[in-house]
């Protein structure tokens, strides 16, 4: 299939379909037309065609009711990847439709209070229990929890055995009894991360994806897929913070120094670096799944958020942020709001998605070759680790 046939088949779509009707119709006419993600299988809203055909899908589609990437990222980017490599046909065809639609948001329950850079330690316990899995724990940093229908969920059902192994991954229901979420308020006053406690939920075994005790790799394709979606998604030149840091340049000469002016130009390479190893990452990934070269991605976008957030700041010369009210945010937002909220927000882009410490660690044993850290509990099981 080719950019002319891609093309045909928008214009086909369009003939029959009316964006000016019903949003979430069109939306899913829009998935079953193959047209949500075009790499995909026919039948799970692609037509198996290129990965970079989707770009033209996006431009002919420009003008049509979209998707909320800040309320679905997560099912989006993280959700959708995993299902569509390990999980069923009846977990493909049940699970993305609504979930590219935005019928059913996703949340993921990966970190612990006792897990976070080292997701491996997780003791959220899965338990079988006849053809259910009863889980017990506690989950923290999972962004949207509070609107979401479903989780990702990584859980440690056999303790015997070294921390990779022994673990079990699950599509939790959110609105299962014995689910809790709990706010986390975060430095901007929003909570648009939460805490979550698992007391005694049941999860049909048809909840599982992948094998059990196999839950490390199928984690493994989440958090590729998670680093790309927030390092590598495609942006314009000059586009995100970058352009609402230009925009305070052009209108503010008066503030302009020679010193700033070195910084921002300085600034404008590194983002066009970044921004064109992002092309060339989603160039690779037409040939096949994401890699470790997702690390540098959003390592790179962590500190140009934070590099640019806080020139915009300096140059400013005002914060331009007084609202600490306590509120349940809805969307997450990266680029939108003033100033001070853009320069708060990012200090957590160097956390979430994987620290940048943890991320040096993979590009240089990974992707540059060099000699690991020793690691004494690699082969210890777990149920032995200090805690």
């Amino acid at each position: 299939m080719n950019e002319a046939e891609i093309k045909g088949r928008v214009a086909a779509f369009l003939g029959e379909h009316d964006p000016g009707a019903d949003r979430l119709e069109f939306l899913r006419a829009r998935f079953d037309a193959g047209l949500a993600w075009v790499w995909y299988p026919e039948g799970l809203g692609g037509l198996g065609a290129p990965r970079e055909l989707q770009q033209v899908v996006e431009r002919e589609l420009a003008d049509t009711p979209q998707i909320n990437g800040g309320i679905q990222a997560i099912g989006l980017g993280m959700a959708a990847p995993t299902i569509l490599a390990f999980g069923t046909e009846e977990q493909k065809r049940r699970f993305l439709r609504p979930l590219w639609t935005g019928e059913e948001v996703w949340c993921q329950l990966f970190s612990e209070p006792g897990a976070g850079s080292d997701l491996a330690t997780l003791g959220t316990r899965a338990v079988r229990d006849g053809d259910e899995w009863v889980v017990d724990g506690q989950k923290v940093w999972t962004s949207g929890a509070h609107h979401s229908r479903w989780a990702i969920l990584v859980t440690r059902t056999d303790p015997d055995v070294p921390k990779h192994r022994g673990m079990t991954y699950f599509i939790c229901d959110m609105h299962a009894p014995g689910v809790e979420v709990r706010p986390l308020r975060q430095i901007t006053g929003e909570a648009e991360f939460n805490e979550v406690f698992l007391t005694g939920v049941r999860l049909p075994d048809d909840l599982r994806l992948g094998a059990v005790g196999d839950g490390w790799r199928v984690a493994q394709t989440t958090l590729m897929n998670e680093r790309v979606a927030i390092g590598g998604a495609p942006t314009r030149r000059g586009g995100g913070v970058m352009s609402a840091v230009l925009g305070a340049w052009r209108e503010q000469p008066e503030l302009r120094t020679h010193d700033l002016h070195q910084r921002l130009l300085e600034l404008w390479v590194e983002a066009e670096v970044t921004r064109l190893s992002g092309a060339r990452l989603r160039e690779q990934l037409v040939a096949g799944h994401p890699g470790p070269e997702g690390s540098g991605m959003k390592l790179s976008f962590a500190r140009m958020n934070q590099a640019l957030t806080g020139f915009d700041l300096e140059f400013r010369r005002d914060l331009g942020y007084d609202d600490w009210a306590f509120r349940r945010s809805e969307n997450v937002d990266f680029y939108g709001r003033g100033p001070g909220y853009r320069y708060l927000r990012a200090k957590g882009n160097s956390i979430e998605g994987g620290t940048s410490e943890i991320l040096r660690n993979i590009i240089s044993e990974r992707v540059l070759g060099l000699p690991s850290e020793p690691r004494v509990d690699k082969d210890v099981p777990w149920k032995d680790l200090p805690r």
